[in-house]
């Protein structure tokens, strides 16, 4: 009835002869259950990619000529790697929702902007030149009054001067504080060979420890970004486990494939990473906090 048949003689001596009588008949014989089982599992993973529906790739209404504007100003400048601002904008532009941020030029400048988006905020370096604002102190969050907000302007500009001398400091931003979610990785790193490498996964600071990652090749279908999503080991987490509530599901799955698009339309960028997106409860959306692009 065309259905797979699998052996599994275990032994030597004593099942040699059977052994040879499955493989006359094309019968494959492993000497070890889990070896047969991972063969069934390989066979039933072939058969549903066989029958999958035609790929169907979403668009959505994105502002590609905001985008275009930005990489046409970084090239001019002659530089590869967006600042904080230009990357938010970028994010902003394909509908990923960011927080509300501002740049300051000067201590009073920032606290204004803070008392206008409210206490507390977040402050970070904004230069081209610091991808990783975390490793030299360039980021403060939780600042809760105005005095808060002036000492950690002054000490995030010393603190880029003096770690990375020479780098192109436009100021600090500004950012509303986002709250506690479930922190996950959405990544792109153009291979040669395959083109825009997605990559999902547990994020935070963690990310490069736990490794909690998979990967597909842009442009994805929503069937292919919800997979993605279920297959890191941590995909109980955000379902919910003892009492807490599932995360949004989604709205990670709309992240994934609105950048999917973006890595998609323009060739130009070589690495993505919004790390962390802060995902909310199930209905409260997901929130793209700190990101970095890196373009050809």
């Amino acid at each position: 009835h065309a259905k797979p048949v699998l052996g599994c003689f275990m032994g030597e001596k004593e099942v040699r002869k059977g052994i040879r009588v499955l493989a006359e008949h094309k019968v494959p014989n492993y000497p070890f259950p889990e070896r047969a089982v991972g063969a069934f599992k390989a066979m039933y993973r072939y058969r549903q990619w066989l029958n999958r529906p035609p790929r169907q790739i979403p668009r959505f209404e994105v502002d590609q000529a905001k985008v275009k504007e930005i990489f046409a100003q970084a090239k001019a400048e002659n530089r590869l790697s967006l600042g904080d601002v230009e990357a938010r904008q970028v994010l902003g532009a394909y509908g990923l929702r960011i927080p509300q941020s501002q740049l300051a030029k000067s201590p009073d400048e920032a606290v204004t902007i803070a008392a206008q988006l409210g206490y507390p905020v977040v402050m970070k370096i904004a230069s081209p030149d610091i991808l990783h604002k975390s490793d030299i102190g360039g980021v403060k969050v939780g600042l809760g009054n105005a005095t808060e907000v002036r000492d950690a302007f002054d000490l995030i500009v010393y603190r880029a001067q003096r770690y990375v001398p020479g780098a192109d400091i436009w100021g600090v931003a500004v950012q509303e504080m986002v709250p506690q979610g479930r922190e996950v990785i959405i990544g792109m790193n153009r291979d040669l060979q395959f083109g825009p490498l997605l990559m999902f996964g547990m994020g935070g600071i963690y990310v490069e420890v736990l490794k909690d990652v998979v990967f597909r090749v842009a442009p994805i279908t929503r069937q292919e970004a919800q997979e993605m999503v279920q297959e890191i080991r941590a995909y109980q987490l955000l379902r919910g486990v003892r009492g807490a509530k599932p995360a949004d599901m989604a709205a990670v799955v709309e992240a994934i494939l609105r950048v999917s698009q973006l890595v998609t339309d323009f060739p130009e960028i070589v690495e993505l990473d919004v790390n962390p997106l802060m995902v909310q409860e199930q209905g409260a959306g997901a929130i793209a906090v700190d990101m970095r692009i890196i373009l050809a």
